[in-house]
């Protein structure tokens, strides 16, 4: 049996949480629906003080921006957006059409078509996050999106030029500077000014992440994803600092970010709750990952790996984090999680940042029945059907026929009958079922 050492807040003050931020957010999209880029305007200057008459930004100003940035900074931003576009690729090499004749004279295939256009959220309220751009743009671009439009909101007041350099680079079309609810409302639903997509993707915090939900159906989605929530797997192969790090570390994302530290070793434990409290005072952005650990924090000792593994699956992180003497035991055995990185050589800022496997991933349990965004994600995968034979019409009509008037189609029957009758040559009564010869 399992021993919690922290807890993190109780179920129903999440939920009262929940609730506002559901109708903050269905009160928001209504108004954008309703008033277009006044409401988007206002709501800007409510939330970012924000205010400008045209959000997108010129060309001339997207290379003021990106001449802001030293050459080492685009070069390590060109050399995370390679590794992105590398793996994005080796992805899409493994999506292939296909064809295939079924039955003699009827061929069924798929094809793999890209979405026609899609709006990119990259975060940048707290911390401007352009490793969003990489993971959500480059992405859309490998899959042949031919439309691509980001939104990040201002920081400190001004658009923040290593985002609209990575979304620049990264291939975007139109690049808007406009943050939450109100950019991914004017996105979704459209303006005078934004004419809206057919899908939305990238994380961002609760709000981000409602308006994704309550859109959903208007438009698609990635998945839903924010804040931002982190699991640590470890034994006694691995010491408290290494486990503190990497808790904070993405702890520091956001004032409700979840970190659970899921162990076998209570003296693992507490050496980490040890590490935790020293690194907060010194770590400086510990103000608001201190903030997370005490909301959100959790401490889970269990018996043994088997407890583990049910407990991570139970959990269903957006982050895992193993770090144990059988880490590909894991990656065989737990079937719920965002994105595993094995070993204490790795660790998820390597995947935030840089590595190339994407950073958009399932919150909130969602990694139960879905993964996180890849190129897949921009494709429409759409069957097709052709019946080059007389033979195989009337063959194949025969059946539908009969399997409609099972279930009291008579229109959909006839559809079948009319061809049994001109390619098969027998005389079949309208709206009957065929009878086999």
């Amino acid at each position: 049996m399992a021993t919690i050492l922290k807890r993190g807040k109780d179920v129903e003050a999440i939920a009262e949480i929940d609730a506002q931020v559901r109708s903050t957010v269905e009160t928001a999209l209504n108004d954008i629906a309703r008033r277009g880029d006044d409401a988007v305007r206002d709501l800007s200057r409510k939330f970012d003080k924000w205010e400008r008459d045209d959000f997108r930004l010129s060309q001339a100003e997207i290379d003021e921006a990106v001449g802001q940035l030293r050459p080492r900074d685009i070069a390590d931003i060109q050399f995370a957006q390679a590794q992105v576009r590398n793996f994005a690729e080796i992805q899409m090499s493994a999506l292939q059409p296909v064809e295939r004749e079924t039955l003699p004279g009827i061929i069924l295939g798929h094809k793999n078509i890209p979405v026609s256009s899609v709006g990119c959220y990259v975060p940048g309220g707290k911390y401007p996050l352009l490793a969003s751009a990489h993971m959500s743009v480059v992405t859309a671009k490998v899959a042949g999106v031919k439309r691509i439009i980001t939104c990040a909101p201002p920081f400190a007041g001004k658009p923040a030029p290593a985002i609209i350099a990575a979304q620049h680079l990264a291939g975007a079309d139109e690049i808007y500077v406009l943050g939450g609810i109100q950019a991914v409302g004017a996105m979704a639903l459209g303006t005078a000014t934004i004419a809206p997509v057919d899908m939305l993707v990238g994380p961002g915090n609760a709000y981000v992440a409602e308006a994704k939900r309550q859109l959903y159906g208007r438009v698609g989605i990635d998945l839903f994803a924010g804040p931002t929530e982190t699991m640590v797997i470890a034994d006694e192969t691995v010491d408290g600092e290494l486990c503190a790090v990497d808790l904070l570390g993405q702890a520091e994302h956001g004032p409700n970010s979840p970190a659970v530290l899921l162990t076998t070793s209570e003296r693992l434990a507490r050496e980490t709750i040890r590490e935790v409290e020293r690194l907060l005072a010194i770590m400086p952005t510990g103000e608001i990952a201190g903030l997370a650990w005490r909301d959100y924090g959790q401490v889970i000792v269990a018996d043994d790996h088997d407890e583990m593994l049910k407990i991570a699956n139970q959990i269903a992180s957006e982050h895992v984090q193993v770090m144990t003497d059988r880490d590909d035991w894991y990656l065989e055995h737990m079937v719920n999680y965002g994105a595993l990185f094995l070993g204490a050589r790795t660790n998820v800022s390597y995947g935030d940042k840089v590595i190339g496997t994407n950073h958009t991933l399932p919150t909130r349990r969602a990694a139960r029945y879905t993964g996180g965004l890849w190129v897949g994600k921009f494709l429409k995968t759409c069957t097709y059907q052709k019946v080059v034979t007389d033979e195989a019409s009337a063959m194949i009509g025969e059946y539908c026929s009969r399997l409609c008037a099972l279930e009291g189609f008579a229109g959909h029957g006839e559809q079948a009958n009319i061809r049994v009758r001109r390619y098969g040559g027998r005389n079949v009564e309208p709206y009957s079922a065929v009878e086999p010869l």
